[in-house]
């Protein structure tokens, strides 16, 4: 597998499955354009990466116009844009419906379906012209009610309906669009749940959970060909089959 000469634009990149993809993506050729929040974790996985073939770029996935400068340096610098993952989420903080602040609801929306709209839409002339992939991060959540997560799980819902509306829409004009759900995954995400102590999630225990490496080379996979045979789905990292596809078994 290679994806060298391709320039794939990361949200979230700064740590966990973001920064994950970004070392499996630039180990594989790709010029990755490494989208975050926080410049801290940023200049230290550009450290990690080093300066060729990277270009990091301060934001917040729920502002339009930030994602979309993303976009625009992405081809300024590199001369196209071949696959955008769209990885940024949140879930914290963790409460019941009740008990939870509309305000803080809200930003969760923002971040975790907003930033994936946006990240969408502001690539759209981009893929089109180089036919590329859309990679959208999910979860087991867009399918399974769980206690204190009402709205990472509605937010993931609608991501999965956003990926298959993507497919039915840009698949005819060449674009990919895919899901990818990893299962839990040893990220700081995990830690938020750990602290929660609610619903089941939280009961696992580290060793539980896969290692953030795996979950990147699977949205490596995702942005070869072999994952136009997903368009419109959400690929399981769960499954052996899934597992066994991403070469992680034999």
């Amino acid at each position: 597998m290679t994806h060298a000469n391709k320039t794939i634009l990361i949200t979230g990149a700064s740590k966990g499955i973001g920064a994950a993809a970004a070392e499996v993506l630039h180990g594989l050729g790709a010029n990755v354009v490494l989208m975050a929040r926080g410049q801290s974790g940023l200049d230290a996985l550009v450290a990690r990466l080093g300066p060729d073939r990277v270009l990091p770029v301060t934001g917040d996935v729920a502002d339009y116009q930030t994602v979309k400068r993303a976009v625009e340096q992405a081809t300024m610098t590199f001369g196209g844009l071949d696959a955008v993952v769209n990885n940024a989420g949140v879930i914290d903080p963790v409460a019941r419906l009740e008990d939870s602040d509309p305000a803080e609801w809200a930003k969760v929306v923002e971040i975790n379906l907003m930033g994936v709209y946006n990240g969408m839409h502001a690539a759209f002339e981009a893929l089109k012209t180089s036919g590329g992939t859309v990679v959208n991060i999910s979860s087991g959540a867009a399918l399974n009610a769980l206690e204190g997560w009402s709205h990472y799980c509605a937010t993931k819902a609608a991501v999965l309906s956003l990926t298959r509306s993507g497919h039915k829409e840009w698949g005819p004009l060449g674009i990919t669009v895919v899901g990818m759900s990893p299962g839990t995954v040893a990220t700081d995400m995990q830690v938020v749940i750990k602290q929660s102590g609610v619903n089941p999630i939280s009961k696992l225990e580290w060793s539980d959970h896969i290692p953030a490496q795996w979950a990147g080379r699977a949205i490596a996979f995702l942005c070869t060909e072999a994952g136009a045979a997903y368009a419109g789905t959400d690929f399981s990292l769960k499954t052996e089959e899934g597992r066994r596809a991403v070469g992680l078994l034999d």
